[in-house]
């Protein structure tokens, strides 16, 4: 090596082939181009690898570089396979690169089919355009750790425990996803037991459960007669959600086709319930009178329609309600709650019964695997007896 000069590689134009020695060419091609190129011998062959052009490597980078090539070679590989090896492996990595935003984006999407409402996927995306994405959003999931999810939940860990409670747990979602997706490796950073346990207190120990507001059950009938006096979609459908112990959600997005009135059955499809399975809701004398009165006034596919059209009343106005009867401090999700009290208090009723009543989930997978029947007859009398305290009068 060392038959070229800088002053050689610069003038020469002739086409052809330059040794510099050790396997090192300079190439000159017809319209005067010139290139630097390793030649060696493969299999009683001549094999030649383009190194790069005279304005990008120098002569002395072009040493550099041969005498790389010459070392692959005496480690028995091939120079020009070894550059396609490492083209690869820089293209795999490149599309890896994916950062935790796009992870979580591909995470939410890959799930919304699976989610009750869209309301689900919107939350979601919130919380973490709200509290991740500023810290590490941008950055390759693949580097996401310890430290930067800190950063994210720290601040509102003790202020805010419930919104960083679901934070840590989307947070460890996408990152499962991402593992498995082959986009990162090793622990989950953001798990809870055994990690980030040692780092922050228990949520129960920084914050009160605080149930929903209800009504003594022994107040009852008053309220009732109270509730009776008010007007419009918005009470009656309070009056609804009372009387078969149902969720808000549950009684607003009801629509007629659910609704047998002969058989006096309500099915909730599995979809908008809690627990993911269909449910059976009995119906009283009472709620059939409710029903019909809005039978009267039907307008569209929802048993309570809003003032939108197409769409149902909104949790704001069974608030408003209870605000026009000066009793702010209850909520209609409260009213379960009474209802439960009552069947404990003051019926005979078994537990199990009461607990379907209110499409309550098992705990106990023994007793959901024995319980197969959703009791329904028995539920039928709880709701009647439930709607003779409320001192419901039909009319």
């Amino acid at each position: 090596m060392g038959k070229l000069t800088k002053a050689i590689v610069e003038r020469r134009n002739k086409k052809g082939l330059l040794s510099d020695g050790d396997g090192l060419y300079l190439q000159i091609t017809a319209t005067g181009c010139k290139s630097w190129i390793f030649r060696f011998r493969d299999k009683s062959q001549h094999r030649y690898h383009g190194l790069g052009p005279i304005h990008t490597l120098s002569l002395a980078e072009a040493r550099e570089a041969a005498r790389e090539c010459r070392k692959l070679r005496l480690e028995g590989l091939d120079p020009i396979e070894e550059k396609k090896r490492r083209q690869s492996e820089a293209k795999l990595k490149a599309a890896k690169t994916i950062s935790f935003s796009q992870c979580a984006e591909a995470y939410i999407e890959s799930h919304r089919s699976g989610w009750k409402n869209a309301k689900h996927a919107k939350q979601w995306g919130a919380t973490l355009s709200t509290y991740v994405y500023p810290v590490f959003g941008e950055l390759p999931v693949a580097e996401v750790n310890v430290g930067l999810i800190m950063r994210a939940i720290e601040p509102i860990w003790t202020s805010k425990p419930e919104t960083a409670g679901r934070v840590r747990g989307r947070i460890e979602a996408v990152l499962d996803w991402a593992k498995v997706r082959g986009y990162r490796t090793g622990e989950n950073p953001a798990q809870w037991k055994g990690n980030l346990s040692h780092l922050l207190p228990a949520r129960s120990k920084i914050s009160k459960v605080n149930h929903h507001a209800a009504l003594p059950h022994a107040e009852m009938a008053i309220f009732w007669k109270s509730l009776s006096q008010q007007k419009g979609t918005a009470a009656q459908a309070l009056r609804f959600a009372i009387l078969t112990a149902t969720r808000t959600s549950e009684t607003l997005e009801a629509t007629w086709e659910e609704l047998d009135m002969e058989k006096c059955v309500w099915t909730i499809p599995a979809e908008r319930m809690k627990g993911g399975k269909e449910h059976r809701v009995p119906l009283s004398p009472a709620t059939i009178a409710i029903l019909k009165d809005m039978e009267r006034q039907k307008t569209g596919d929802y048993i309570f329609p809003g003032m939108k059209s197409g769409r149902p009343l909104s949790n704001m106005t069974l608030l408003a309600v209870l605000k026009r009867m000066k009793r702010p401090d209850l909520t209609t999700h409260g009213f379960r709650s009474t209802f439960r009290d009552w069947a404990a208090e003051c019926t005979d009723t078994p537990r199990e019964v009461a607990e379907a009543a209110l499409a309550h989930t098992l705990s106990d997978n023994v007793e959901a695997a024995y319980r197969r029947s959703d009791l329904f007859d028995k539920r039928q009398k709880l709701m009647e007896e439930w709607a003779d305290y409320c001192n419901v009068k039909i009319l």
